[in-house]
């Protein structure tokens, strides 16, 4: 998951080499690229003469803190905090009851914020430094953190041990005198932990929110009146109440989400990072464009594993985009393959982003129910991105590194069929067994297991404690958002404004499915920008999600939408954290990278239209329906990815602007409901595609540079030997084919 607290350089290492440019009319293809490294490939094969040493995907560089505050004891205390924290809620999960003791629920989720919330201000700040500011601050952890992660402890504790009391008489509206008083330490310390967590922004809305109750009877606007709550009324509903701090969002964390974050750490620690980006090489690496197709099934694997965009950019942006730009990408596109294919991690099965496990609660379905409707829309997201890749590299005459200086995919698998063997065991288990909260821990154990007795994998004492620390700081980061969170929905809960905002909504569209459709993906992206994707989506689960399903939209679709739309600001301006991010590695523009992120990951803004409108897209009912449904998506993504890049795959032909507009408009009718509608977009691409094979070859125009790359053969296009003069003339005819 993304740590904030990181002080280091996020940066990484930027390319030593422009990008590959034209010396002339026609451009040749540049030396074959390590898609590793960047570098030519000289060398004989990887494989040839034994084990030899292969570079490798470097170690996380945004799990790796370098913070002087992390010294050995505090060190020690994070992991032995870590190590709690994951036994009180494995007790929870598997029903141990040690000594015969039952906890209940709140008593639960308090002691698990008495010993992960400490973690943030042990590792967090309390003022972010600029980079290389970290080696002026003092070692360890300053008093008045320890004073807080003390009175984090304390409080917590102080109401997990009344946990009983609270529920029989009632303490959220009439507590004794001391229990409110903390109520109020409480409810700052929370604020605090937000604000260190998921920064300023979020604290500011979530404080908002957290006092709206205050002024509901007073504001003059109709629609957001409701139910006023005094001071000491509000401070114990937040801290004692069940939909506030307590509700819904930390309720799965504790349950589900916890589980699973352990898995994706451990999964990368263990060596399942080195295995997916070496399987990638050895799949993409000899295609066209095989170093950006690398980055993205790598970026892919490592967004299955953590769900955070910022941090898969930050750990295989210094390895991939180099290499990308080494090999004729260019620096803006380089970063902005990055960040599109990092910002599909909060999408990708098994393991998605928080907001997935949060719908378990809000939906009322099990896990594998989300996971399963979320496959198609992936399975979209990143053919979309490929198949742009591969049309970038066509017009530009990028092509893949040789297959005998690649890795092999027999060997890549012999290497590493544990991780695919503890992935696959990992989704046979959550549809087999009754309790899919203990599935992520058998796996964990299983992993560490294989990490142990694998002589090629390196696990020893210092990589169990990066492990553990890394385990603390994942689980306290978004431990302490999701308790911040929930007092957003506890300020809206309690006034009873979140019924009425979303009947009000319904009024105001007409009962407009479309309409409230667009409104809800722009509340959506304006949310994403300042808040975190799991913040955004429960205020939108309360808001907008009953609205949309009042209109008919299925309700894992309508949820599944507002995490799509959510996640979008990651690569959208003027935010676009995970292009951002992606710049700083690429050394590119970062709005100029936003743009390109946003070409190419098209399909994730049309997607979510198309399975709120076509619930079979989320794979919501008959098989047969649902097949067709797959089937039609993935022409439209063919039929979009063409329109955005200017190049038609398979039919081989760059594409006029003409033909360009009509497969966009072909491509997204077959993502409506519908046969006849459905029928109607396939003719429109099938006629493209007919009309772009029919016409006279003509030579490839790169649309940034406008010289010319590539002259089929076939094509009655003036050589060298007919002069300059000629040459140019074509590149004058070829113009309008550029986008």
């Amino acid at each position: 998951m993304s740590t904030p607290y990181q002080t280091g350089d996020a940066a990484g290492p930027a390319s030593a080499s422009a990008p590959a440019g034209t010396a002339g009319p026609v451009t040749t293809p540049g030396p074959a690229i390590d898609p590793r490294t960047g570098a030519p490939l000289t060398a004989t094969h990887p494989h040839e003469g034994g084990d030899t040493a292969q570079p490798t995907m470097p170690s996380d560089v945004s799990l790796h803190d370098a913070s002087p505050r992390l010294t050995p004891f505090w060190r020690t205390l994070v992991i032995v905090l870590t190590v709690v924290g994951v036994l009180l809620t494995m007790n929870q999960v598997f029903f141990w009851n040690v000594g015969g003791v039952t906890i209940p629920t709140n008593s639960f989720l308090y002691l698990l914020i008495a010993v992960f919330v400490p973690i943030v201000f042990i590792v967090a700040p309390l003022r972010k430094h600029v980079p290389g500011a970290a080696v002026r601050q003092r070692r360890g952890v300053p008093w008045y953190d320890v004073l807080l992660l003390l009175a984090v402890m304390g409080t917590s504790a102080y109401f997990a041990v009344h946990g009983i009391e609270i529920q029989e008489y009632g303490w959220q509206y009439m507590a004794p005198t001391l229990a409110t008083v903390l109520s109020f330490v409480f409810w700052a310390l929370i604020l605090e932990t937000l604000r260190r967590a998921a920064g300023l922004v979020v604290l500011v809305i979530a404080f908002l929110f957290s006092v709206y109750p205050l002024f509901a009877g007073i504001i003059p606007l109709s629609f957001l009146q409701g139910i006023s709550y005094d001071l000491p009324t509000l401070a114990q509903v937040h801290t004692m109440g069940v939909d506030s701090v307590l509700g819904l969002p930390l309720q799965t964390a504790g349950t589900i989400l916890v589980g699973f974050l352990l898995f994706g750490v451990v999964l990368q620690h263990t060596g399942g990072a080195d295995f997916f980006h070496e399987l990638s090489m050895a799949v993409f690496g000899r295609y066209r464009g095989g170093s950006a197709k690398v980055a993205v099934a790598s970026s892919a694997a490592m967004g299955m594993m953590s769900g955070s965009a910022v941090s898969n950019v930050l750990t295989t942006g210094p390895m991939t985009i180099p290499a990308m730009k080494r090999s004729g990408f260019s620096a803006r596109v380089a970063g902005a393959v990055e960040a599109t294919a990092s910002s599909g991690g909060s999408i990708t099965p098994p393991i998605m982003g928080t907001a997935a496990f949060l719908m378990v609660s809000f939906v009322g379905v099990p896990y594998t129910s989300i996971l399963v409707a979320a496959t198609i829309p992936a399975i979209l997201y990143y053919l979309g991105i490929f198949l742009q890749i591969d049309g970038y590299a066509a017009q530009r005459g990028l092509r893949g590194t040789p297959k005998d200086l690649l890795p092999r995919a027999r060997h890549a698998l012999a290497q590493g069929w544990p991780y695919l063997g503890a992935l696959a065991v990992l989704t046979v288990l959550l549809f087999t067994t009754d309790s899919e909260a203990q599935v992520p821990y058998w796996v964990v154990g299983l992993l560490l297991l294989i990490a142990l007795v694998t002589p090629s994998v390196t696990f020893g004492p210092r990589q169990w404690v990066d492990m553990g620390v890394d385990v603390g700081k994942t689980l306290a980061q978004i431990v302490g958002i999701i308790a911040g969170v929930g007092l957003i929905l506890g300020g809206l809960t309690a006034t009873g404004v979140a019924l009425s905002l979303s009947r009000d909504l319904v009024a105001l569209v007409g009962d407009n499915v479309v309409l409230i459709l667009i409104a809800g993906a722009v509340v959506c992206f304006i949310l994403g920008m300042g808040l975190t994707i799991s913040a955004a989506y429960v205020f939108l689960a309360i808001v907008m999600v009953p609205a949309v399903t009042a209109l008919g939209v299925d309700p894992i679709a309508a949820h599944l939408f507002v995490i799509y739309w959510a996640s979008v600001s990651y690569i959208t301006p003027p935010v676009g954290l995970a292009a951002f991010a992606a710049a700083g590695i690429s050394k590119a523009s970062p709005m100029a990278t936003c743009f390109s992120a946003m070409k190419l990951g098209a399909v994730k803004y049309v997607v979510p239209f198309g399975f709120a409108l076509n619930p079979a897209l989320v794979a919501q009912g008959e098989p047969v329906h649902i097949g067709l449904a797959f089937l039609s998506s993935l022409v439209a993504v063919y039929a979009i990815a063409a329109a955005m890049g200017g190049w038609l795959t398979f039919v081989e032909r760059q594409l006029p602007m003409d033909l360009r507009v009509v497969l966009a408009v072909g491509g997204f009718m077959m993502f409506l409901p519908g046969a006849s509608v459905t029928l109607i977009g396939l003719a429109v691409v099938v006629a493209a595609a007919v009309l772009a094979r029919l016409r006279r070859p003509r030579a490839v125009v790169d649309p940034e540079t406008g010289q010319i790359t590539r002259v089929p053969e076939e094509a009655e296009v003036p050589d060298a030997a007919r002069g300059t003069h000629g040459a140019h003339a074509t590149h004058e005819n070829t113009k309008e084919n550029a986008s």
